[in-house]
């Protein structure tokens, strides 16, 4: 099993966001229930933020798909990870919006707003355990 997370722009106008956020989540659950890949989705500031985890082939075969969806531009994949535990198993494709702690956690790490365009792989591991810690604290 593994687990990948890549960075996007949005190419949507203004006026498209919320439709086309609501068609990729549906989309996104859609796929991923048949594939059984689970994951995290949050978007901020024009930014997609994704995680992804689940069978390395199927995988790769949903990288291919964002690759080739319009809607958003300057994909950035971060490191590839094998592992054994998902983080997200509950989700098949769970929505974050913005929020204050995750500005507050970008602060913490240095930026003065959401810039996932200039994570580093610690980064990016330390904002992952932000996302499970407030979905636990929402339950």
């Amino acid at each position: 099993m593994q687990q990948l997370c890549y960075v996007s722009q949005s190419k949507s106008k203004k006026a498209d966001l919320l439709s086309d956020l609501t068609n990729i989540l549906s989309e996104a659950r859609n796929f991923n229930t048949l594939n059984q890949i689970n994951g995290v989705l949050y978007f901020s500031d024009g930014y997609f933020f994704q995680c992804l985890e689940g069978d390395a082939e199927k995988l790769k075969m949903l990288l291919e798909k964002l690759y080739k969806d319009p809607r958003h531009e300057n994909i950035r994949l971060f490191e590839i990870k094998d592992i054994e535990v998902q983080k997200f198993s509950e989700w098949s494709m769970k929505y974050v919006s913005k929020r204050s702690d995750i500005q507050v956690l970008c602060q913490r790490m240095g930026f003065d707003e959401f810039k996932p365009y200039e994570f580093e792989q610690h980064h990016v591991d330390l904002f992952l355990n932000e996302l499970v810690q407030q979905e636990q604290e929402a339950a």
